[in-house]
């Protein structure tokens, strides 16, 4: 039996926490959660009703907020943590740290303050351990069907340890692809829905979400990317799926957007993050690091951050000089 630890009792982790304890293999899952009244509500009442109504935890699972207590003797850690506070969480763990230990990332965003992907800012974390090597003891999980890590032994290993009935796992290497596709695609949602909130109908939400995949797909090779990934299940599927889902955070904040709510409100009413709101700006600095062009991010960090109309910025998508696909 494989003795894990999910860090994060959000919608993410607690769904994960769910699917993992059906896996395969025998599992022992420890959930995580940040707050002491939340792991001991979730950890009586068997239901994360603040984030995963109505999805009952099976029993197998504990429920902690002690770090220590969820990582005793555990194998594999995985973080389903917002970026803004991935660090000083991996810094929280890594007293309970050891060598053997597997960490496999489910972040989907880039640490605000260094623009760095998640999996960087683990490494970095792990280094300070002195006695844990972060090579091939890191893997990536994103899409939410694509386990991505440098060494393929790694990530066939988890491969198996974690794919199961209703959760079917396909391997990658390319793990900067797969992380650039996991943060840039809630950017375009964001875009996508405020098309949608606009009322601007089904084409230009198409003609928008295939330019997002063109522009994901120029950025993720610039920086060394292979584009068969960003054509994949961790760049257009997850693209489609963020951007046309009705459990999408990032595309319900451009929704409302679009029907004229300011951002601060819309937020305020939201339990879970939306990633993209806090991708966009570091997003944008690696861009501009590598003299790239991002307009669909540039436009939406207008509407985030510079008070222009979604309306207007949309337009100005559109509106943009007449040249070939």
């Amino acid at each position: 039996m494989t003795r894990m630890a999910i860090l994060g009792a959000g919608s993410w982790g607690t769904g994960l926490s769910v699917v993992l304890s059906q896996a395969r293999k025998s599992h022992e899952i420890s959930l995580w959660a940040h707050n002491r009244a939340q792991a001991e509500m979730l950890q009586n009442r068997r239901e994360n009703s603040t984030y995963l109504a109505g999805v009952r935890l099976p029993d197998g699972i504990r429920v902690t907020h002690d770090m220590p207590t969820a990582l005793a003797s555990a194998q594999v850690v995985i973080g389903a943590l917002p970026s803004v506070y991935a660090r000083s969480v991996y810094s929280q763990a890594l007293p309970s740290v050891t060598p053997e230990m597997i960490f496999v990332s489910a972040t989907k965003g880039l640490e605000p303050a260094t623009h760095l992907r998640i999996s960087l800012v683990l490494a970095q974390v792990l280094e300070k351990a002195g006695n844990v090597k972060p090579a091939g003891r890191i893997a990536v999980l994103s899409g939410p069907v694509v386990l991505a890590a440098e060494d393929r032994a790694l990530a066939g290993r988890l491969q198996e340890e974690l794919s199961g009935p209703s959760f079917r796992l396909y391997t990658n290497d390319d793990v900067l692809g797969v992380e650039l596709a996991g943060a840039m695609k809630n950017v375009i949602a964001i875009a996508a829905g405020a098309c949608q909130g606009l009322g601007l109908g089904s084409n230009p939400l198409a003609a928008l979400i295939t330019r997002g995949l063109a522009e994901m797909m120029r950025l993720a090779a610039e920086l060394g990317a292979r584009p068969e990934t960003l054509g994949g299940l961790a760049g257009l599927g997850d693209l489609v799926l963020t951007c046309t889902g009705a459990l999408s955070r990032n595309r319900h904040v451009g929704i409302e957007l679009g029907k004229g709510r300011k951002l601060a409100e819309i937020l305020a009413g939201m339990r879970m993050v939306a990633e993209g709101v806090d991708t966009v700006v570091p997003l944008l600095a690696l861009a501009r690091e590598h003299g790239m062009e991002l307009p669909i991010t540039e436009q939406v960090d207008a509407i985030l951050h510079r008070g222009r109309s979604p309306k207007d910025a949309i337009r100005e998508i559109m509106d943009r000089p007449l040249k070939r696909e």
